[in-house]
């Protein structure tokens, strides 16, 4: 074989494992979630500017209160948050998501968790930090200050983070943020997976303040639910 040959067949080779990784994570339209908005009571939200350049609204998502579950089913990506929840000082926000159904609504895991110090949530200088989890054990801690800033490795894997055992299957999390001291931890399932120092995270560009308001955030085209969301003091 010449070394042409070689060298064509080596890309061919290189573009054909390639392929199923480019056709997983493939960019998906959000959907619109039909009988969509807001039910749950005293609750709020806000989908991701893109979205909402795009046309869409909170209408195309779902929030809803079944007792004391929490029942979220996204088109577009969304925070939402009840302004009377807030912490400030040393605290940690918890809650258990549960996706009944891994993958129902995607074609690739999609992320779900926890939000805090949230200020001026749903304006266009709103600021704030979540930490949230993948069914494939992957997880992200990400913030919007307003802009969108990245603090850890896009889909970062940790064995902490609970896997579905496959597309159709129940998987839960345990997802919590923490803030003690000089620090701000993510944790998954028990495990501290991320901690950043506060310096990092406040500052231009970024968070405001560790203090705000708390709530949750899904990314599109998701469906799980939300129990024990809270807060706690040392």
């Amino acid at each position: 074989m010449s070394l042409a040959s070689r060298c064509v067949f080596a890309v061919s080779l290189v573009c054909l494992s390639a392929a199923p990784l480019l056709a997983q994570e493939s960019p998906e339209t959000n959907r619109k979630v039909a009988g969509g908005g807001i039910t749950a009571p005293g609750w709020q939200g806000k989908i991701d500017a893109d979205a909402e350049k795009a046309g869409q609204t909170l209408a195309d998502d779902k929030l809803a209160l079944d007792g004391k579950t929490l029942q979220v089913t996204t088109g577009p990506a969304v925070t939402y948050w009840n302004p009377q929840n807030t912490a400030s000082g040393d605290y940690t926000v918890s809650a258990t998501f549960t996706e009944p159904k891994f993958m129902s609504l995607n074609t690739h895991p999609h992320p779900y968790g926890i939000v805090i110090a949230g200020n001026g949530l749903g304006t266009a200088d709103q600021s704030y930090i979540y930490c949230a989890a993948y069914g494939n054990g992957n997880f992200i801690v990400r913030g919007f200050g307003p802009e969108p800033f990245q603090l850890n490795g896009r889909r970062e894997a940790n064995d902490a983070v609970h896997k579905a055992s496959g597309p159709g299957e129940p998987v839960t999390q345990e997802i919590a943020m923490q803030v003690k001291g000089d620090k701000v931890s993510c944790i998954i399932n028990g495990t501290t997976v991320k901690t950043l120092e506060k310096s990092e995270v406040v500052a231009p560009g970024k968070l405001k303040s560790t203090d705000g308001v708390y709530g949750i955030r899904f990314a599109h085209n998701t469906d799980a639910t939300v129990t024990d969301l809270k807060v706690t003091k040392p």
